[in-house]
């Protein structure tokens, strides 16, 4: 929407996810900055708004400027006796300002909430990524700054940084800023998170999961050769098999949210667990468990070449897998 017609009127920002939220927010201010270099800029936590004269100083504009731009977030926290004078300015909202309101999740002023959700002009909603959306999401943020990232380095960069999209974004940024030609390679992926242990001792467990036979002898491998110790590497294969025998051990039927806190894990690994549970059966996790304690007796001592020991837990386990 060009910035000139967000004037006198009223932006919805479902901020659930408070990066995009923020995005959005800051491209919508951005736009009319430019627009209008005069532009009054007002933004306001909610919670923090004491009256309605307030309300009204922050969108009535100013002497030296001739557009106002005013972002009012966490419209959920605001006073009880404010929601009628919000949403008298929702419904005529001064020629010259863009009222940008975001609610940043939760039941507090629901009501109001989804009063303003129905009468503002523009809604933009802002929803979590789901786990399994993350490669692409980080795929996105390259093509957003002009570059690209094949789907396997993509993949290992959530699994080096997680599943905060800020911090995501910011990894993408940099690995672009490295990468010549601007293409962000497995290898270039590989080498910038080379120093975090257990970011690639957990990517070894996972091509494990998955079956993946040659990606994980060739990360083990790489991850051996850059100094990871060899004990991270049973743990985290031990640490996701536990997780999958507790994924089936579970009561079922419930939200993601119950099931993780159950299990002890993040909410977004249960699409991970119930992905990997497709192709594993109880015994082979309790199987693979056995040769993990096997295997980590050797790592520690009971054999001489730890890394070899490591490769025939990688082949154990895999080969327990029912597809």
């Amino acid at each position: 929407m060009p910035a000139q017609s967000l004037l006198g009127r009223v932006v919805f920002v479902n901020g659930a996810e408070s990066f995009l939220a923020s995005r959005a927010v800051d491209g919508m201010v951005k736009d009319l900055a430019a627009a209008a270099p005069a532009l009054n800029a007002n933004v306001v936590e909610a919670a923090e708004i004491a009256d309605a004269g307030r309300l009204v100083e922050l969108t009535g504009g100013s002497l030296l400027a001739e557009t106002t731009a005013t972002v009012v977030w966490g419209i959920g926290s605001l006073p009880a006796d404010l929601h009628e004078p919000l949403l008298s300015l929702v419904r005529n909202p001064p020629g010259e300002t863009a009222l940008i309101l975001v609610h940043t999740g939760g039941q507090a002023g629901r009501s109001l909430v989804d009063k303003v959700r129905k009468a503002a002009d523009e809604v933009v909603d802002c929803t979590p990524v789901k786990a399994w959306e993350l490669p692409q999401f980080v795929a996105g943020e390259a093509r957003r700054a002009g570059g690209r990232i094949d789907h396997e380095a993509a993949a290992i960069v959530v699994d080096a940084v997680g599943s905060d999209l800020r911090a995501l974004s910011s990894a993408v940024a940099q690995l672009l800023s490295d990468a010549d030609d601007g293409t962000i390679r497995e290898s270039n992926v590989r080498r910038y998170f080379a120093g975090r242990a257990e970011v690639t001792s957990f990517a070894v467990a996972d091509a494990v999961m998955a079956g993946q036979t040659v990606t994980a002898l060739e990360r083990l491998r790489w991850a051996l050769a850059t100094g990871v110790a060899p004990v991270l590497v049973s743990s985290a294969l031990a640490a996701g098999l536990r997780s999958l025998g507790k994924y089936f051990g579970a009561r079922g039927g419930g939200r993601d949210a119950d099931l993780a806190r159950e299990i002890g894990v993040p909410p977004w690994k249960i699409k991970d667990l119930a992905k990997q549970s497709r192709a594993w059966t109880p015994e082979g996790v309790a199987a693979s468990i056995r040769a993990v304690a096997v295997a980590d007796a050797a790592i520690k001592g009971a054999e001489s070449d730890p890394d070899y020991a490591l490769e025939q837990l990688v082949l154990t386990v895999i080969a327990q897998r029912s597809a």
